[in-house]
C-alpha cells in the first residue's frame, strides 16, 4: 500500500518504517497515527517480518510532538477521545507486537515523539537526539502513554522532573538514565539496529514473542506478570523451535527455526 506519511522499505525478514512528514518535523497527526496503525497491523500479519525498526525521515527529527494545530480547540470529551483513540491504535498497539520494534531515534522526540519511542520495544537514538515530554508547557500533559512509560524507564523522580520542567535531555543523558540503550553517530544509527535485528532474526520468533508478552505483563497492575511467565514458558515446549533449538544444542550445530 501507498500512503501518505508513512515510508515503509522491507528487507528479506525486516522492515524499516518510515515517519515521512519532513516539513512538519514528522509530528504526528490522525492521518499518521492511522497509517503507522495500519503499517504496523499488516507487518504483524505477515510472517516473514521478524523484526521492525521505526525512525523519522531526515536528519532533524524522529517525530517532534503531536500536530497540535488539529487539537487546539477541542473540548474535554474530545481530549480524552484522542487520547484513548491514539493508545489503541498506536502506542499500546505498538508496545504489544510480538514484532520486536527498534526506534532509531534520529533528532528530535519530543511529546508524541518521545512516546512512540518509548512504546517501542527499545530505543537506539543518535548523538543529535533531543528528548522530552514539553506538554505542560501547553497547559496539557502527555496524552499517549508519556506519564506511564516514562517512570517505568528513567524512575519517577527523574520522570517527574522532565515532565514538570517541560526540558529536554541529550541523546547521552537519554543512555545515562536507561531511556535508550545506545547513544552513536547519525550515520551509525541505521547500521547499529540493524546489526541489533541480525543478532534478533538468530533466535526464535515464536519464543520472543513469548519473551515480549511476558516482559509487558510486569507493568500491568492487574496482571501477575509472574504467572504469565509460567505460561509462557510451558507453552514454549509445545513448539517446534524450542525441539529444533534444544535439539541443535545437544548436537552442537546452530538451530534452524521455523
Amino acid at each position: 500500500m501507498n500512503y501518505n506519511n508513512v515510508l515503509v522499505e522491507t528487507k528479506e525478514n525486516y522492515a524499516i518504517v518510515t515517519v515521512n512528514r519532513p516539513t512538519k518535523l514528522n509530528a504526528l497527526n490522525k492521518e499518521t497515527i492511522s497509517e503507522l496503525h495500519q503499517v504496523f497491523f499488516s507487518l504483524e500479519k505477515d510472517k516473514q517480518i521478524k523484526a521492525i525498526i521505526i525512525t523519522g525521515s531526515g536528519e532533524k527529527a524522529f517525530v517532534a510532538g503531536a500536530d497540535i494545530s488539529e487539537f487546539a480547540n477541542f473540548n474535554e470529551l474530545q481530549g480524552s477521545e484522542l487520547a484513548r483513540k491514539g493508545q489503541e491504535l498506536l502506542f499500546d498497539f505498538i508496545q504489544n507486537l510480538t514484532t520486536p520494534v527498534i526506534a532509531a531515534v534520529n533528532g528530535f522526540a519530543l511529546g508524541g515523539g518521545l512516546e512512540l519511542a518509548m512504546a517501542s520495544h527499545f530505543r537506539v537514538a543518535s548523538l543529535n537526539a533531543k528528548m522530552g515530554l514539553p506538554e505542560v508547557s501547553l497547559g496539557v500533559i502527555p496524552g499517549y502513554g508519556g506519564t506511564q512509560r516514562l517512570p517505568q524507564l528513567v524512575g519517577k523522580g527523574k520522570a517527574m522532573e522532565m515532565i514538570m520542567t517541560a526540558g529536554m535531555i541529550s541523546a547521552v543523558e537519554a543512555k545515562e538514565w536507561g531511556l535508550v540503550n545506545y547513544a552513536v553517530e547519525l550515520d551509525e544509527l541505521l547500521p547499529l539496529c540493524e546489526k541489533l535485528v541480525s543478532k534478533i532474526l538468530r533466535n526464535s520468533s515464536t519464543a520472543i514473542a513469548g519473551a515480549i508478552k511476558s516482559v509487558n505483563a510486569n507493568f500491568e497492575t492487574s496482571v501477575n506478570g509472574f504467572n504469565v511467565e509460567i505460561e509462557q514458558f510451558g507453552k514454549a515446549f509445545a513448539t517446534y523451535d524450542f525441539k529444533e533449538g534444544t535439539t541443535a544444542f545437544l548436537e552442537k550445530r546452530k538451530p534452524n527455526f521455523e
